[in-house]
């Protein structure tokens, strides 16, 4: 039986322009006790169905930070790379609620590329969305991450000598 790996991306094999779609997952209203109770945050439009009823949604729906926070798990699967670090949030946008059963999936592109280290590693400024099940954009926003380059400058440049030198 053949075992199938996943390859990990380096920083050299992105470009700008690539981009990935990941998996799907639904959100439940387990997850949302969960996060309430991890974050602090009962707000009662989240959890308390009596008083979202008479909210501007109608019905709980889930912390903007839960979405970004399940995104960010999605999203290190599509495309899997060797990040060394989450560096920033330049922007986020939430767009449209999160409900309580909504599938949502990520949309991730790089944006631009930015070599560091000697070319060892670079920071990433990817564009990421979040869909929900109806093809909407619900959150959107910029982050960049640190990703170790595959081939080393350092290695790179030892192979070209070694080859002026033959």
């Amino acid at each position: 039986m053949a075992r199938h790996v996943l390859p990990v991306l380096g920083f050299d094999d992105l470009t700008v322009g690539d981009e990935w779609e990941s998996p799907r997952r639904t959100v439940s209203e387990a997850d949302v006790a969960a996060f309430a109770g991890l974050s602090g945050d009962f707000n009662p439009i989240h959890v308390d169905h009596e008083f979202a009823r008479q909210s501007a949604f109608g019905k709980p729906v889930a912390h903007g930070l839960l979405g970004l926070a399940i995104a960010s798990g999605l999203a290190s699967n599509a495309p899997r790379v060797d990040t060394m670090a989450f560096l920033s949030i330049l922007e986020w946008n939430f767009i449209h609620p999160i409900a309580f059963g909504d599938t949502i999936h990520v949309l991730s592109r790089v944006e631009a590329l930015e070599a560091r280290g000697r070319g060892r590693r670079g920071v990433v400024t990817w564009d990421r969305r979040i869909v929900n099940q109806q093809g909407k954009t619900v959150q959107h926003g910029r982050t960049q991450t640190l990703v170790r380059a595959r081939r080393s400058a350092g290695n790179a440049t030892d192979a070209s000598e070694a080859a002026q030198d033959e």
